[in-house]
């Protein structure tokens, strides 16, 4: 009799466990098939609703299951559009460049792929932004900035390409911005080189400045980082050349007394212009 009801306990058991496998596999089986009879429009609209209501998450999932199933459809261009939206306002700044990135190959021509290339670069500069807001917390020459370079280069080429575009003002402050931060992260770098005494890496920063941000406020001390390293490397010739030029477009800098340059790490090398 005992063994009957252990039997009994392990059969009821056995079939409790697989009533529930059954309905964790239709619950799997729906959540993943929850768009599957949906139209279109009526999923499109759903996803509008969530965006509207502030819900990216929600959003996300309804436009990349109207991409996924209607990539033709007559919603898609702008799905994938939105898409671009809501990965940013949801702080998923990778995969939104990436959407943005898409979204450019596909549609070169639509209205609104100005639009893109915006986003594109906001979701950098948000991405950048943790890098920025410690520039000066840390050693400057370990920190990438690449997602900043990255937000420069993406507002440049909307400008470029869109200067008529109702974001180009944004971008343009943007780039002015971004333009001193990079210009003056190769500076701390090419401080850096000129404390360890290398000296060409820090000339060739130094260069990179005039050469790659010439609009920046930094060009004056990138010129005098260039006459520092060429004192360091017993360059006097190159160094009064380049010191001319400091001259000529700052006489009241920092490092000048008079025409007499003072080095800030290389020592008894003082110069005259």
């Amino acid at each position: 009799m005992r063994v009957f009801i252990a039997a009994t306990r392990v059969g009821a058991l056995a079939l409790t466990a697989a009533l529930l496998a059954g309905c964790a596999s239709n619950n799997s089986n729906t959540e993943e098939g929850e768009y599957d009879n949906v139209a279109e429009r009526e999923l499109y609209e759903q996803a509008r609703a969530s965006l509207d209501n502030n819900r990216f998450p929600v959003a996300i999932e309804r436009l990349e299951a109207l991409d996924s199933r209607y990539p033709f459809g007559a919603h898609a261009e702008q799905a994938q559009l939105e898409l671009v939206y809501a990965y940013y306002e949801n702080s998923d700044w990778e995969t939104a460049r990436a959407a943005a990135s898409r979204f450019i190959r596909l549609h070169p021509d639509h209205p609104q792929v100005d639009y893109a290339y915006y986003l594109r670069g906001l979701s950098a500069w948000q991405a950048g932004r943790f890098s920025l807001e410690r520039l000066r917390l840390i050693d400057i020459s370990k920190r990438d900035l690449g997602a900043s370079r990255d937000a420069y280069n993406d507002f440049r080429e909307l400008i470029q390409r869109f200067p008529q575009s109702e974001y180009a003002a944004d971008a343009e402050q943007r780039i002015v911005y971004l333009r001193e931060v990079l210009a003056r992260h190769e500076l701390h770098v090419a401080d850096f080189y000129l404390r360890k005494g290398a000296y060409l890496a820090a000339v060739e920063r130094g260069r990179w400045v005039i050469e790659n941000y010439p609009q920046s406020n930094s060009t004056r001390d990138a010129l005098a980082t260039m006459v520092e390293g060429y004192l360091g490397l017993e360059m006097r010739d190159r160094a009064k050349e380049v010191l001319d030029v400091l001259i000529e477009n700052d006489p009241d800098h920092e490092q000048l007394q008079g025409r007499r340059f003072e080095p800030k790490h290389v020592q008894a090398k003082r110069l005259s212009g």
